[in-house]
């Protein structure tokens, strides 16, 4: 999974989806993109990591459909529709020489490969999972810590709408944080879960929910998401380095995105937040080692 613009030791973020809730497409949106979260993470010729599987997922696997005997790590941080709905359309797994395994916490009391088995079914599907050529191995995520190949993986639970899960992946000496949707707290925007500033501490990348802004929260603020302010102060309370804006709201124009970043980005900066970055679609981020 090498790229011809990275070095053998460089670390990157590949975004193939950035948008919230649901895909959409109009012209409006057409510089950062309408497809949902997807984010692959790379390391030289490690095996790719790739964070949730939203209609980003697609992209990709268009990219490397012609690579022989893949084998891929999904993070799935919870099965709300836009998180899921890419695996069914991920061509390598049209190919009997695949082998994804899939990582998360399911729901409730069901494992996360029944639940798959249950919404990609007819009627609502025309397959199972399993009648695709490739292995998919599910792996049930309880919050401990795991290896994939050479990268630390440790999980934590994320204010939400329904159990959803964090990630934090550490390889060559670089820690990047996955927090796509985080349910801000109604009375105190300055509280953060314990578990999650843990998850998050010294991060040298923090992709995380940035979905509303805060006019917009008072009257969305049961729907699990957080405004960017809260994203910065997340950011900042961790000690991250770099800070990614992500799960764009579907209603959020190009140039409204730009201007939700300038708006926050100096307040960022002197909380210590290195870079303000916000996710577009087809965005590859080199992940450079603190000094």
């Amino acid at each position: 999974m090498g790229d011809n613009e990275t070095g053998r030791d460089d670390v990157w973020l590949s975004f193939h989806g950035v948008r919230g809730s649901t895909p959409c497409s109009c012209p409006e949106l057409a510089r950062f993109g309408g497809n949902t979260s997807c984010v692959s993470l790379h390391c030289g010729e490690h095996v790719p990591i790739v964070f949730d599987l939203g209609t980003g997922l697609r992209l990709w696997g268009a990219d490397i459909v012609d690579e022989p005997e893949l084998e891929i790590h999904a993070l799935v941080s919870h099965m709300h529709w836009d998180h899921v709905q890419g695996l069914p359309f991920f061509l390598p797994l049209h190919k009997s020489d695949t082998k994804m395994h899939v990582y998360g916490p399911g729901h409730l009391d069901e494992t996360m490969s029944a639940a798959f088995d249950r919404f990609m079914a007819p009627p609502f599907f025309p397959i199972h999972f399993t009648d695709l050529p490739s292995e998919i191995v599910f792996h049930h995520d309880d919050g401990t810590r795991f290896e994939i190949g050479d990268a630390v993986v440790r999980s934590a639970p994320v204010p939400h709408t329904g159990l959803t899960h964090g990630y934090r992946v550490t390889i060559a000496g670089i820690t990047v944080v996955y927090i796509p949707d985080h349910q801000q707290p109604v009375d105190d925007s300055t509280r953060v879960d314990p578990k999650v500033l843990d998850l998050c501490a010294g991060a040298d990348v923090l992709i995380h929910d940035a979905q509303f802004t805060a006019d917009e929260f008072p009257d969305r603020s049961s729907w699990g998401h957080c405004t960017i302010d809260y994203a910065v102060e997340v950011a900042a309370q961790a000690g991250v380095r770099d800070l990614v804006l992500f799960h764009h709201d579907p209603s959020h124009s190009d140039d409204q995105l730009d201007r939700m970043r300038e708006d926050i980005v100096d307040v960022a900066k002197s909380r210590g937040i290195e870079s303000v970055i916000t996710a577009g679609e087809g965005m590859k981020h080199i992940v450079s080692r603190s000094l």
